[in-house]
């Protein structure tokens, strides 16, 4: 019976497969069909031939991701045919369904279903698969006359998290628990908030939360993308491949380093200066250096206009500012309206002077006179002096290069904070930096502006442009693949072939359908004005646990923390942890109840064989005890990874250690999770998942900072199987 099932099945899945073959060659040949179109015929034509390229490029990419573990569950209903469940969806050459996307409606029941609520259906069946071959299948009756018929096995969650890691997370799609799949498919409106301790799968929910949506809303989402935002980026390194092997590639994922386009900043700043440039008061200072930049002269000014010395008083200068700052625009673009009142009153002013002297002046004189001033070498400095175009970087770096222009615009600080602040201009950009950048930009704005009537222009061709792409996608028989303003950002004569999520991560006005945040804990009220920004309509799903916080500008509640963002969010919490075996579980949230943490318990699902490992340093030193425990790790599994975690001071001459004992086997931080052993610090290891885990000197890593128990707890939590402590002191998380 068993092997009859299990060839049913892969003679089943051999069928799908068969299809995503045709299905791909025929998007294949299409996109032959297209390139072999002349190049000719109007400009609307090849950009419609190049978008429509671009679209069955996409399809190509999406049915490539999705070919390891195509179908992976199957429900029998208590009426009607059977469901398979698959990363996407599949219909035959009669269109009718052979393949559910896990993502549709009727795909609910394989994560929600239970034998106390079944939801119509008799049984479940998980399909286990290696490459395109279904190698084994287990079953969850829910109707006790299919006993006889169906077939046990062991249980696909166990299995998974069993699992020997990668470096790499993968998609949970097949095991998604039904208390992640309800967060899952919440809707898309408003703030989500995901609570749920380490290894309760917060990071995967997000992640298939962001497919979900994207299926639910893809006219919605297409046109405006979805923003994933991580920690750090090691972690997007980590989770990178979980989308696509999903079947979604248009999604932008940014570390809190990259969220202002141009810069990738890595380097992180001490905790007191950190704490500083995350503070809310930053975004006050920054107004000020801004509105410092435009400058009323005390006394008058003679200036040179072709021959010709025109006095201008200050009230000149003032007025043409007061016209400025009713425009209410920001400091670049009102420089415009600035610039054009004071011609104006300039070449009044001159016209004036000429008559006086005895020039026949009138009326149609005045743009010639305008044109002069604004030649004017006197004219532009005087007009510069006084509101002078900036770039966010050179206002950053001007405000800590220039101490005596810091203070004065904080009278209120000491010496002490200033000095905080301080460093040369040309030091690279830090992590604590970017929303600083961000926040300038945003007071700034382009210094290179478009006319109204040319945006004008740009809207009536982009309505234009909607309107061929519709008639396009009725003529190419592609209805449902494409949405009309997707194809039609194609169209514009000076744009690149790029997506929606290629355009929004380099333009950094763009504003995002939905924000996924990890790792939200974190997050200083600056970094939250920078994602205030990026989604205004306030569509986010924000995950994290309190208790794991470790970063100087960190909230102690998720109210305190959302306060910049909004004061109304719907809470869900994760409580099963699927990640940690109880043992490390347990003695983790001993020591972070006893440290006062905020911890939301969790109940493992699971024990490994193994208790946790201590070794204190004897006679050996630090450095050589952690690789004792790190060999004695490889010598019980050495197919898996090891993360050896350590204080930040303590990691680089420890991986020197590592690596000179061990080899090219030992990465540095995020410079290759691949590898099977990695050196890391309690913050790099944020999000993280390893086989094992080697903290060494737990005591030095609680004791560094306020917020070292956090980092800590973060530390001890990483591994999946085994944990070993080296320790120089008491015993710590026992």
């Amino acid at each position: 019976m068993t092997n009859s099932e299990l060839e049913r099945e892969r003679d089943y899945v051999e069928r799908l497969y068969r299809r995503l073959d045709d299905v791909r060659q025929e998007a294949e040949d299409a996109l032959a069909a297209v390139r072999r179109q002349t190049p000719g015929g109007t400009h609307q034509h090849r950009s419609e031939r190049d978008s429509f390229a671009r679209i069955y490029e996409d399809r190509i990419a999406q049915l490539r991701e999705v070919d390891e573990r195509l179908a992976f569950g199957k429900l029998t209903p208590q009426s009607g045919s059977v469901r398979y469940i698959g990363r996407i969806g599949l219909r035959d050459d009669n269109r009718d369904p052979i393949l559910l996307d896990w993502r549709a409606p009727q795909a609910s029941a394989f994560y929600q279903a239970t034998a106390a609520t079944p939801l119509g259906m008799r049984a479940r069946r998980h399909l286990s698969s290696k490459g395109r071959k279904v190698v084994s299948i287990s079953d969850d009756i829910f109707d006790e006359s299919l006993l006889s018929e169906q077939v046990s096995g062991d249980s696909a969650l166990l299995a998974a998290l069993t699992a020997q890691r990668t470096g790499r997370m993968h998609d949970i799609v097949a095991t998604i628990q039904a208390e992640q799949d309800r967060i899952i498919r919440s809707e898309l409106r408003g703030v989500l908030v995901v609570q749920g301790g380490p290894g309760t799968g917060k990071t995967a929910v997000a992640l298939h939360r962001a497919a979900y949506l994207l299926y639910e809303n893809r006219e919605q989402l297409a046109r405006s993308g979805v923003l994933i935002v991580g920690p750090s980026r090691s972690f997007l390194q980590y989770i990178e491949q979980v989308l696509p092997s999903l079947g979604e590639t248009g999604v932008v994922l940014a570390s809190v380093g990259q969220l202002y386009p141009g810069v990738d900043a890595q380097n992180e700043d001490t905790t007191d200066v950190a704490a500083l440039k995350g503070s809310r008061q930053m975004a006050d200072l920054i107004k000020r250096a801004v509105k410092s930049r435009q400058i009323v002269p005390t006394e008058p000014q003679t200036l040179d206009v072709s021959g010709e010395r025109l006095v201008v008083q200050p009230q000149l200068i003032a007025d043409a500012m007061r016209e400025a700052w009713q425009s209410r625009k920001p400091h670049n673009v009102a420089r415009v309206t600035f610039n054009k009142a004071a011609l104006k009153a300039l070449a009044r002013q001159l016209a004036s002077q000429l008559r006086e002297q005895g020039n026949a002046i009138d009326d149609s004189d005045l743009s010639m006179l305008r044109e002069d001033l604004r030649s004017s070498y006197d004219v532009r400095v005087a007009l510069n002096t006084a509101w002078l175009p900036l770039t966010p970087e050179k206002l950053i770096q001007d405000l800590y290069a220039r101490p005596t222009w810091l203070a004065s615009l904080t009278p209120g600080w000491s010496p002490a904070k200033r000095a905080l602040l301080r460093r040369s201009r040309d030091a690279e950009f830090t992590v604590s930096d970017i929303p600083l950048l961000d926040e300038a930009a945003e007071l700034l704005g382009e210094m290179d502006t478009v006319s109204d009537a040319r945006k004008r222009e740009e809207k009536a061709q982009r309505k234009r442009d909607v309107e061929n792409a519709e008639q396009a996608i009725q003529n190419m028989d592609v209805e449902g693949m494409v949405s009309a303003e997707a194809l039609a950002a194609g169209f514009a004569p000076s744009a690149e072939r790029l997506s929606a999520a290629e355009r929004a991560s380099s333009d950094r006005t763009w504003t995002y359908g939905h924000i996924v945040v990890d790792e939200a804990q974190e997050l200083s009220p600056m970094q939250w004005r920078v994602l205030l920004r990026r989604g205004p309509m306030r569509s986010f799903t924000i995950v994290g646990d309190i208790a794991q916080a470790s970063s100087a500008a960190a909230a102690a509640s998720w109210s305190d923390a959302l306060g910049t963002l909004t004061t109304e969010f719907r809470l869900e919490e994760l409580t099963v942890n699927y990640r940690t075996p109880s043992q490390i579980t347990d003695a983790a949230e001993r020591f972070a109840r006893a440290h006062g943490l905020p911890i939301t318990p969790s109940t493992a699902v699971r024990r490994s064989e193994w208790e946790i490992f201590r070794r204190g340093i004897d006679d050996a030193g630090l450095l050589d005890a952690a690789l004792a425990a790190v060999q004695e790790d490889r010598g019980i599994d050495d197919r898996g990874t090891v993360a050896v975690i350590a204080d930040d001071a303590l990691v680089p001459e420890l991986y020197q250690h590592l690596r000179t004992a061990l080899g090219a086997d030992v990465a540095l931080g995020s410079a290759s999770l691949a590898r099977p052993i990695s050196v890391l610090s309690p913050q790099t290891s944020k999000g993280l998942e390893f086989d094992a885990v080697v903290l060494v000197d737990p005591d030095s890593i609680e004791r560094a900072g306020s917020r070292g128990a956090s980092a800590l707890y973060v530390a001890a939590t990483r591994p999946t199987q085994r944990l070993h402590i080296v320790t120089t002191g008491a015993q710590t998380l026992g």
